[in-house]
């Protein structure tokens, strides 16, 4: 049985930067921005907020896949966040998105911004939408596991998963009743395809029962906090379901945890000490005049993506494929450390 007393955690990004490197109007970092404007704001539990969003000339949208996200720029005076949300619109319906914010507790500011600041009517700037967790297509059967407001990104894969009618299964998990954002609407679409655990009553997962059963031709997919993930990783591996079959969406940077290293920067001819537990982004920034494009910093954008030229990175990102990884080609120098004690980067 796995622990799930703490569901609170976002499945959002907040990074928070000051106004020389936030960006400008029309841009996100290096990605073109789309204006949008906030059409509707309802309170879904007392803890989160949906946001629909329209484009400022009232017609469609990009086009997105089911469990595609994407990043808000919210400007507060000099300060700045870059927060990543996942869609939960269908992706048939392009004339507005739709996002869920839960509020932090504390929160670096973007939550509390999108909560207390942002207004039905207001404009704001976004990315087009990207995925990093998309229904594998060779899956004969999807099984989905939702932790608090990690249950966001399958809103839009259920709309995928309905229209072409796909085989699955959803398990989502809360601390409380009035917490279980979007359960009556998940209850209408998924009838007995759904399935509610509340923490607050005892009622717990059985992941080793749930993963155990897995057919062959099955997919695992998770969101939620750090708990959760970990618990759905090692039930998988128990039971000997290959990690290609376990898909995870976490919108929070992992902490960092190696020891220092030393970071040579071959275009610029400086070279950066990276304490234990520092980002190379980091150590950069106060080190050095080096400019650098970053947007989310929490390793899921991709906008710090750079060559390494000497060394191998210790990948902690959601963006790269395993392929990339393991070809130690590039590395996301925002959540990314080394695996020795020297790397040498093309910046």
């Amino acid at each position: 049985m796995s622990n799930m007393s703490n569901l609170s955690s976002l499945s959002t990004a907040s990074t928070e930067s000051t106004a020389s490197t936030a960006g400008t109007a029309g841009t996100l970092g290096a990605q073109a921005a789309l204006l949008v404007r906030v059409a509707r704001i309802e309170h879904v539990t007392p803890l989160v907020k949906r946001y629909t969003l329209k484009a400022m000339d009232g017609g469609a949208l990009p086009p997105f896949t089911g469990g595609s996200h994407i990043i808000v720029q919210l400007r507060d005076g000099s300060r700045h966040y870059n927060n990543a949300y996942s869609l939960m619109s269908s992706p048939n319906a392009l004339g507005n998105y739709q996002i869920g914010v839960r509020r932090e507790t504390p929160s670096k500011g973007g939550s509390a911004f999108m909560h207390d600041k942002v207004a039905e009517g207001d404009a704001l700037y976004i990315t087009a939408p990207n995925n990093l967790f998309a229904l594998d297509e060779a899956a004969r059967h999807h099984v989905l596991i939702a932790g608090g407001i990690g249950i966001t990104p399958f809103m839009s894969q259920l709309h995928d998963l309905h229209r072409r009618g796909g085989s699955y299964e959803l398990h989502y998990a809360f601390r409380a009743d009035e917490h279980g954002a979007f359960r009556d609407e998940l209850a209408r679409l998924c009838g007995n395809g759904v399935r509610f655990y509340v923490d607050s009553k005892g009622q717990r997962m059985d992941l080793a029962g749930l993963l155990g059963g897995m057919e062959p031709g099955a997919h695992a997919y998770v969101c939620g906090p750090t708990p959760l993930i970990d618990a759905v990783r090692g039930a998988a591996q128990a039971v000997g379901i290959e990690s290609a079959r376990v898909h995870v969406e976490q919108f929070a940077a992992p902490k960092q945890t190696g020891g220092a290293f030393t970071v040579v920067l071959a275009k610029s001819g400086k070279t950066v000490e990276v304490a234990a537990g520092e980002s190379i982004l980091n150590a950069i920034e106060r080190d050095s005049t080096v400019p650098v494009d970053c947007l989310c910093r929490e390793g899921v954008c991709g906008t710090c993506e750079t060559r390494i030229l000497e060394g191998e990175a210790e990948h902690a990102d959601q963006y790269l494929s395993n392929a990339e990884k393991a070809a130690q080609k590039t590395m996301l120098i925002c959540v990314s450390s080394a695996k020795g004690s020297r790397l040498v980067l093309d910046l």
